[in-house]
């Protein structure tokens, strides 16, 4: 039995629709990792405009909250400074003709010493926001330490970043 091409068109529509509130299903439903469809006006602002509405930080918390978040970053792109020369020294052994397992061993753990750095950094970092917040606030302050690997993570580059 051969279709026309009514009945064609007709099969085609329905089928892009199921499969359009399909997709817009799936967005919906994993919204958490799809920003643009997200309602959540925290979002947007970024981790620190998040930190200070869950934390309910007045005038001064957040002052005194901006002047940590500049040392913290000052802190933060020393270490990855050095992490970015450190990489460079190590691809740089590839030119030479005679490996020296030593120095690439030196050089890798150096990379593993920055990383924990980092972390302590982090670490120290929300020691110190935690400081800030007042007896009533310290309640939210450990509910934000439940997201915070999530608020905090970097996006996971696809091919067309790399």
């Amino acid at each position: 039995m051969i279709m026309n091409k009514t009945k064609l068109l007709t099969l085609a529509v329905l089928a892009l629709l199921l499969l359009n509130f399909g997709l817009l299903g799936y967005f919906l439903y994993y919204k958490s990792s799809y920003h643009f469809f997200s309602n959540n006006r925290e979002q947007k602002g970024g981790p620190k405009e998040i930190i200070i509405k869950k934390l309910h930080f007045d005038a001064i918390q957040t002052r005194d909250y901006q002047k940590l978040i500049d040392s913290h970053r000052l802190q933060i792109r020393t270490i990855e400074e050095k992490i970015r020369n450190s990489k460079n020294e190590l691809y740089s052994l590839l030119k030479e003709s005679d490996f020296n397992i030593k120095n690439e061993t030196a050089i890798i753990d150096s990379l593993s010493s920055y990383q924990s750095q980092i972390e302590l950094v982090h670490f120290k970092h929300f020691q110190d926001i935690k400081k800030l917040c007042k007896k009533d606030h310290l309640q939210d302050f450990n509910e934000l330490t439940e997201q915070l690997s999530k608020l905090f993570s970097k996006r996971p580059k696809t091919r067309h970043d790399q």
